[in-house]
């Protein structure tokens, strides 16, 4: 535990130092784990691989549904299936075919479940470089929807195969209803909870424990789909997917809070899997030397491999977005030109991560007959350096390509901008027409204060539709001259003598400090609610 913890701590640091420097933190803790592994004395971290599949990827799995759009999901529901299932599919056929005919002492069903480890990419570092740069919006909706559902065909795959390995080998058919019994099961569990959670977030008076709830929620879909044969990825993220698309009509201070615990723990997940991945380098080094296998002729083979996995994703990529009749079905209204653009940085946006790792740890040692699981620490050993490889080769340079390439589509921001005008004329209108409707009686005010209120709510109301309005079309020198910029910023520095004047209070023991907490409570939201309308222009 307290070596757990001290990777836990060095991880964060890490990220902290990548953060500052706007470098891309999974790289950076992969690099920093594989140089801390080869340093004389280091201790081996082990995690149990099932507590990297039923702790570690449902909040990581269902924090990223959380931010997608359901909406955009189902209008590119097409290619997102095409990629996130067909091209799973396709790779652990290919890859498990070459490994079988490129390493003498792979079985063919021992090699269909390495196919099956390395298949599914891990989009996540990908997505994190695609929003930091801006790509367009369909790239992003493709790239993320297939990340969260590749992983419940490989998965699906990959137990197949075992199976077939230790001895309960099922039929094609029986294969093939144990996969819709998954979906099905998936996604019906996933919807069910995912309601469950919205009712306790609107009907649950304490925000607290409501969030405590919506936390619980990953990992009570995951076990439970997987206990009724389900695939728990799915129930996972059809449940996030539910909860984010209906986040509007949660409360407030829910979201506020929601928005905050689910951020630190993507965080603290990510930091000490990408880490855990770089720290395992000296663990399946020393597992292939005690096999007594050739390192150098192991590494060649996972290297050959590498160059595979990576070549069937871009040969699948541009075969979809070019081929006849597929070409149509998941690209209608892209250019040629921009189309083979995307195409590249979707074909090269397949890093290997956590799932591939923790599916190749949790191989059995033994088959059904107590004999050892065929070639179990050569599968552990070409995932590691597949999941290092991608993540180094293709993370590295998906930055460069990405600006080189030039896709990220100008004509989109400011159609958003626009769009966010329109959708903030119409909630100004409508609260000022609410506001119209109301009568003194209403507030139970008299007519002289009725007034008063109502004037100066209209006034705030208006002030926000004209500040937002103001900023449309602008560039960010030219928003930092704005009357509404200058207003935000003396609102900043009120909030600040504000609280300067409550400390002082509290030091000349003049307020409580839990008077103070409350009051720097609300100032603190109110400064909140100004950075974020700020940043998300």
């Amino acid at each position: 535990m307290a070596q757990l913890l001290l990777v836990l701590i060095g991880a964060l640091l890490v990220t902290a130092v990548a953060r500052s420097r706007e470098i891309a933190a999974p790289l950076l803790l992969v690099l920093v784990g594989l140089v801390v592994s080869l340093i004389p004395g280091t201790a081996r971290l082990e995690i149990d691989p099932e507590l990297l599949l039923t702790v570690v990827l449902p909040p990581l799995l269902y924090a990223a549904a959380l931010e997608s759009s359901y909406t955009n999901f189902r209008a590119r529901i097409a290619p997102i299936l095409h990629h996130g299932v067909l091209q799973v599919i396709a790779t652990s056929l290919v890859i498990g075919w070459l490994a079988f005919t490129l390493i003498p002492e792979l079985p063919l069903n021992s090699a269909i479940v390495l196919g099956a480890v390395i298949a599914p990419p891990d989009a996540v570092t990908a997505a994190a470089i695609g929003r930091q740069l801006k790509l367009p919006r369909g790239t992003m909706t493709v790239l993320g929807g297939e990340s969260l559902i590749n992983d419940a065909a490989a998965l699906t795959i990959y137990r197949m195969a075992i199976a077939s390995v230790v001895g309960t080998a099922p039929t094609l058919a029986h294969g093939a209803l144990v996969f819709v019994l998954a979906v099905v099961v998936g996604v019906g569990l996933g919807l069910v909870f995912g309601m469950l959670a919205q009712v306790a977030r609107t009907r649950v008076p304490d925000v607290q424990v409501a969030t405590v709830l919506g936390v619980l929620v990953p990992f009570i879909s995951y076990l439970t789909a997987e206990q009724l044969y389900g695939s728990g990825v799915l129930a996972v993220v059809t449940a996030g997917l539910y909860v984010g698309h209906n986040e509007p009509r949660a409360r407030a201070a829910g979201r506020l809070q929601e928005h905050t615990v689910w951020a630190s723990i993507n965080l603290l997940l990510e930091s000490l899997v990408f880490a855990y991945i770089g720290l395992q380098l000296r663990t399946v080094v020393t597992t292939i030397v005690a096999s007594g296998r050739n390192l150098g002729l192991v590494f060649a083979w996972a290297l050959i491999i590498l160059a595979a996995t990576i070549g069937v994703r871009v040969v699948w990529m541009f075969g979809s977005n070019f081929l006849p009749g597929l070409s149509n079905l998941l690209a209608t209204s892209i250019k040629r030109g921009v189309r083979w653009r995307r195409t590249t940085v979707l074909s090269w946006a397949g890093m290997r991560g956590v799932v591939t790792l923790a599916a190749a740890g949790a191989i059995p040692h033994t088959t059904g007959t107590g004999a050892p699981f065929p070639a179990r620490e050569l599968i552990q050993f070409i995932a590691f350096v597949i999941a290092v490889g991608t993540i180094l080769l293709q993370g590295t340079t998906l930055p460069w390509l990405i600006r080189k390439l030039d896709i990220a589509d100008q004509a989109e921001a400011a159609r958003d901008d626009q769009a966010e005008a329109e959708a903030r004329v119409t909630a100004t209108n409508a609260a000022l027409s609410y506001l119209d409707e109301l009568t003194p009686a209403d507030l139970h005010a008299s007519p002289e204060d009725f007034d008063r209120m109502i004037g100066r709510m209209k006034a705030l109301v208006e002030h926000q539709g004209m500040a937002a309005a103001e900023q449309v079309g602008r560039t960010p020198d030219e928003r930092a001259d704005t009357a509404s910029k200058t207003f935000s910023d003396l609102r900043r520095e009120l909030i600040e003598v504000q609280r300067s004047a409550m400390a002082d209070a509290r030091d000349a023991g003049n307020v409580d400090d839990e008077v103070l907490r409350r009051v720097l409570r609300e100032l603190d939201l109110q400064e909140a609610a100004i950075d974020s309308s700020w940043r998300n222009r």
